[in-house]
């Protein structure tokens, strides 16, 4: 007889794109995965914790504390980062932003911490996108080299109807129901349910 699986606990990290700012039904992506993610056998619980304005530096400094209080030796430990697109605007270099999520996932393959990348989506600010593939580029390459998954949210959203008029109708800049819907789709369609060694639902 195998032996049962230990019950999951999921971090999600990231910027204000990990909450349902700006969704007027208030689920965001992580919450329309978290409803097409069987929860029993093994149980998986999602932890989402989001903080505005956040580039990878702030990720990197934060990960490791946040996680802890939600990680158990019980469970089985698993961390999505959820990259946002405010590397550019702030100054920080491809190489600096590479460096903040390589340390991450390091870190975590060291402490048996099983990973997941979801990347950068478009920029409310389309000058900005340029720069935002490259950045794109290099998380991708980051977690390539690890075999790490990694979702690409940038190139199937750039120049998709339904995300841009969201955006550009958001005082703040923030997808809505069909943005929020993409995201999770592109999640749950780009080895969601590999990572995680259960079956896809029905």
């Amino acid at each position: 007889m195998s032996e049962a699986r230990k019950d999951i606990r999921i971090v999600v990290l990231g910027d204000s794109l990990v909450s349902a700012a700006g969704d007027p039904r208030g689920m965001g992506w992580v919450g329309r995965v978290t409803a097409k993610t069987p929860a029993v056998s093994p149980r998986i619980d999602i932890f989402p914790l989001p903080a505005p304005g956040e580039t990878s530096a702030m990720l990197a400094e934060r990960w490791k504390q946040e996680s802890a209080k939600r990680f158990s030796p019980d469970h089985e430990n698993r961390l999505v980062i959820a990259l946002s697109n405010l590397d550019p605007a702030s100054g920080t270099s491809i190489s600096r932003s590479r460096l903040n999520i390589a340390t991450i996932l390091d870190e975590c393959k060291r402490a048996g911490i099983e990973t997941f990348v979801v990347g950068p989506v478009p920029h409310h600010n389309p000058e900005l996108n340029r720069e935002v593939e490259h950045l794109v580029s290099g998380f991708e390459d980051v977690a390539s080299r690890r075999g790490v998954p990694f979702v690409d949210c940038f190139r199937p959203l750039v120049e998709h109807d339904g995300w841009r008029n969201e955006l550009d109708s958001s005082p703040h800049g923030l997808p809505g129901q069909v943005g929020y819907g993409l995201i999770a789709w592109l999640v749950l369609n780009r080895g969601w349910y590999e990572w995680l060694g259960i079956d896809t639902p029905e």
